[in-house]
């Protein structure tokens, strides 16, 4: 019996992911499960580029405004939720189903496995930041060498959220963060084909210019308004909040916090390229090539 497959269509942010696998998905009968770390929360709509109530409804999506900021959550238990889902799916929809979005790290946990690590308690994660903000990055970094030599010889030192990530699970746990790491890949009881969509330099960063622009057009300072007594929240470190969090602090103006938000974007699509080709495990194409991408899924059916 032909084993199930899962079409992972990833690229950068605004390039085009959600309106492509909609209408892909209709014309392979099947849904959408979500690969966005921000999009599974409630909360983060505008701020996130979310999925529309029109996109909800011409296609399911799942993993999406399923979970609240003020849950503990991370990417173990989304590899679980995942696994659920892309069962559900190929069952009901002719063994197909379409995994989307950005997140590297939530892409690995479904596609390879992830090592179970401890979750975090808001009091050990709350130490870590304060002592990060208090002491400064190469306080962390030399505090992470004395708890995970393994690890820090490996880690990146320049990604902040890495660092104080392995402290935590550091300190939660008893024990050291590269034991939760076997870098061993799971086995599947589906197939995985994997497709990057990309599009000219700078076409793609026209595109988050405009959708940075777009996102204050539509609200996004009301938004973190309402979210603003939760900034030091893990879910809210990240593009789009932390800017506008500083402009209603006041330290800067609102064309100003568009356009860190429109230049943060940029260097976050650079990193998720960068990290998508070193895998060399994706087949790339145009994102405006859909005829070409269709042909590639129909013959790996």
């Amino acid at each position: 019996m032909q084993r199930p497959k899962l079409f992972v269509i990833a690229g950068p942010t605004a390039v085009g992911k959600t309106d492509m696998t909609i209408r892909i998905a209709q014309q392979l009968g099947t849904e959408i499960i979500s690969a966005d770390s921000r999009q599974i929360f409630r909360e983060m709509k505008i701020g996130t580029a979310a999925p529309t109530a029109e996109q909800l409804a011409a296609v399911p999506h799942h993993l999406v405004a399923h979970r609240s900021i003020l849950d503990n959550y991370n990417a173990f238990e989304y590899e679980q939720e995942a696994l659920v889902a892309v069962n559900d799916v190929t069952t009901r929809c002719n063994g197909i189903a379409i995994l989307t979005g950005g997140s590297m790290m939530y892409i690995d946990a479904l596609c390879n496995g992830i090592d179970e690590a401890p979750t975090i308690s808001d009091e050990v994660r709350n130490a870590v930041m304060a002592e990060y903000e208090t002491q400064g990055i190469e306080h962390m970094r030399e505090r992470l060498r004395q708890l995970d030599a393994e690890y820090y010889a490996e880690a990146d030192l320049q990604n902040p959220r890495r660092v104080l990530h392995a402290i935590e699970v550091c300190l939660q746990s008893g024990t050291t963060y590269s034991s939760f790491r076997s870098n061993a890949a799971k086995e599947r009881p589906f197939d995985v084909v994997r497709i990057a969509i990309n599009r000219p330099r700078e076409v793609l960063f026209d595109r988050i210019n405009r959708r940075a622009h777009m996102m204050i057009e539509n609200g996004l300072v009301h938004e973190a308004q309402t979210l603003i007594e939760h900034r030091n929240l893990t879910a809210l470190n990240t593009v789009g909040y932390k800017e506008i969090f500083s402009y209603l602090d006041g330290s800067v103006d609102l064309a100003e916090a568009e356009r860190q938000i429109a230049r943060n974007t940029r260097h976050y699509a650079k990193r998720q390229l960068q990290w998508f080709r070193l895998r060399n495990t994706y087949e790339w194409f145009d994102a405006d090539d859909e005829n070409a991408i269709l042909d590639f899924i129909n013959y790996n059916l």
